[in-house]
């Protein structure tokens, strides 16, 4: 009875022993093996381009640049000057006096000029009094056409001249500092890169480092060559060489970047001049001289379209932070009184908000028409 005992008991264990091996063979296995993927691994880029020591680094995914608005879409400041003066005038089963008064507030507060607001309305009250115009609605529409017909028959193209091989047309750029000058040109050169045109920068404005900085920014983008000279260099040389360079490669256009220093300085006002004079002195020619204002500064816009008009000969103005200005009405003063065509306007911070001024829609935008 003892033998039968130990017999069983050396039987019990062999069989622990060997379930015992079992388990910490599949637990060897479950450490070893490796863990399960729910997605395929991607398969990595081929690296025979890599050299040693280097690392492999995905690229990020590139960002889709914003749709490019409209101008109507973008000028809801603009739009909320005439707001209350609309929704009076059109609240009222008549035109009365203070339709009239309304409607000379939003004009003032728009800053289109106590003169041109003025010439509009007087017209209009004639038009009233002579049974003419009876309705409300047709009083906005009679505005809406004045406005219209005063910015109208103004070229406003971009001008570029087919000079030949070894002749650039030039743009110059001026205007004070904080404006949007040299992102201007960096939009525009896009837009001329994208349309087919060669161009060459040049940093004009030696006066900030920042500025030349800005300008090469913008080259880079749009895969084109700048020209800059040292801090403090005279601007007039940096750009004649620049010329001279698109000249040389058979460059479409220069566009070039001017000092923004205040306009009430007469001494850089003559700077200016001296610029578009070296800058024709080579091959090239200067077809465009660009004002950039600031929307947002209203009819000191004005004195500046005066006082570098006077000196730089300027053939447009480009309208930046158009979208966030309540002053669009300076449009007005700058084309009547001054006879300088408004051809670019800023409505955002993409390039593709920089857009060709079109009067109509911009009036309608305006009074909501």
């Amino acid at each position: 009875m003892g033998i039968e005992i130990i017999f069983l008991i050396l039987a019990v264990l062999v069989i622990a022993f060997g379930l015992g091996v079992v388990v910490v063979n599949r637990r060897r296995e479950r450490v070893q093996a490796p863990p399960q993927r729910s997605t395929p691994r991607p398969t990595p880029p081929p690296t025979d381009d890599l050299a040693p020591g280097d690392t492999l680094v995905a690229e990020p995914a590139a960002e889709e640049e914003a749709p490019a608005g409209t101008l109507r879409d973008r000028l809801a400041k603009a739009r909320s000057t005439f707001a209350g003066a609309i929704a009076g005038v059109l609240g009222r089963s008549a035109i009365t006096d203070e339709s009239f008064d309304e409607l000379e507030e939003a004009l003032l507060r728009a800053d289109i000029g106590v003169g041109i607001a003025d010439e509009l309305l007087e017209g209009l009250r004639t038009r009233v009094k002579d049974k003419d115009i009876v309705e409300p609605a047709d009083l906005l529409d009679a505005l809406d056409s004045e406005m219209k017909s005063r910015l109208a028959g103004a070229d406003r193209s971009l001008k570029f001249e087919p000079l030949g091989e070894g002749a650039p047309n030039v743009w110059m750029f001026v205007g004070v500092n904080g404006v949007g000058k040299t992102t201007t040109i960096g939009k525009l050169t896009k837009q001329q890169v994208d349309g087919g045109r060669t161009v060459l920068l040049a940093a004009g404005d030696t006066f900030r480092a920042a500025a030349a900085e800005q300008l090469t920014t913008w080259a880079e983008r749009s895969e084109v060559e700048v020209v800059r000279g040292a801090e403090g260099a005279d601007p007039s040389s940096v750009i004649f060489d620049g010329v001279e360079k698109a000249a040389a490669k058979n460059v479409e256009l220069v566009m070039a970047d001017t000092a923004g220093r205040l306009h009430t300085k007469s001494n850089l006002m003559d700077e200016l001049a001296k610029v578009r004079r070296v800058a024709e002195k080579g091959a090239g020619k200067v077809t465009e001289t660009l004002l950039v204002i600031d929307a947002t500064t209203g009819q000191n816009g004005l004195t500046q379209a005066r006082e570098f008009g006077e000196v730089t000969d300027v053939t447009g103005v480009v309208l930046t932070k158009l979208d966030g200005s309540a002053k669009g009405g300076i449009v007005f003063a700058i084309e009547t009184e001054l006879g300088i065509p408004v051809k670019l306007v800023g409505i955002g911070e993409t390039i593709g908000d920089l857009v060709d001024f079109d009067p109509d829609e911009f009036v309608s935008a305006l009074l909501q028409r």
